[in-house]
């Protein structure tokens, strides 16, 4: 049987998702817990792979068991053991042939910047010095990422993974008070650092530095030399995750 966990985690303290040799991972955390509850060891695959620093309002992952679960009991008792920084929101069934990572249809991002200085949110916001980037400018250019589906110039350089194709669904920069902004990015799939190299030279388009055709010029190079240095990863926040209604069971 497989069981679909939503989660949400600040990922300040991690080394990312997945799990890796040298530091702790919101993976290996998951797993340790349900291997306690289940008392076997249980693997988990999520839905991406979030990067070192950055947080999640909603993750979902898959796992196997052989036994029907109480979704209730077991989020509970997950919220139980898990540390402070990841929480459980729901656990519900799904199909067995369900996949957390494949069947998703979209997924969103969103990145938070501030203007001024604040001695609040400061570690969940980017804080931008210096003369107010143009962001009508930096809306511009994120509509040209409609324009193209391979993203190659903001991957991250020798990744396993067979096409650096993404359809991106929705781009754009939105102002939520005095000085603070939020880009939200929805895209079926996302390559490894893919929205902070957007967000970085889309920071060199609001300053200036770089012009709309430039970014396009970036893109179309498919050279991640070419574009800007990625945005620190702390202002950024998975948001959600969607999948098709069929694979979810009464």
């Amino acid at each position: 049987m497989r069981y679909f966990i939503y989660l949400a985690y600040d990922g300040t303290r991690y080394h990312g998702w997945q799990i890796q040799p040298n530091g702790n991972s919101i993976q290996e955390e998951l797993m340790k817990a349900l291997s306690t509850i289940l008392r076997r060891p249980v693997d988990v695959t999520g839905a991406g792979r979030t990067d070192a620093g950055v947080h999640a309002r909603l993750m979902a992952a898959h796992f196997d068991t052989a036994e029907e679960l109480d979704t209730d009991w077991l989020t509970d008792k997950l919220n139980r053991i898990l540390p402070p920084d990841i929480a459980i929101d729901r656990a519900v069934r799904v199909r067995d042939d369900a996949h957390a990572r494949f069947d998703a249809t979209y997924r969103t991002y969103k990145y938070y910047v501030t203007t001024r200085k604040t001695p609040f949110g400061r570690d969940y916001t980017c804080r931008l010095t210096g003369r107010q980037p143009d962001f009508a400018l930096m809306n511009e250019a994120a509509r040209v990422l409609f324009d193209y589906t391979d993203f190659t110039s903001f991957s991250k350089l020798h990744t396993d993974v067979k096409t650096n194709n993404c359809r991106i669904m929705h781009a754009c920069w939105e102002q939520t008070g005095d000085a603070e902004w939020v880009f939200t990015i929805q895209a079926d799939r996302f390559l490894r650092n893919m929205v902070r190299a957007i967000v970085g030279t889309l920071f060199e388009v609001g300053r200036e530095k770089l012009s709309v055709e430039g970014f396009r010029r970036v893109i179309e190079s498919k050279d991640r030399g070419r574009a800007g240095t990625s945005a620190p990863g702390h202002a950024l926040f998975l948001t959600d995750v969607g999948y098709p209604a069929d694979i979810f069971l009464p």
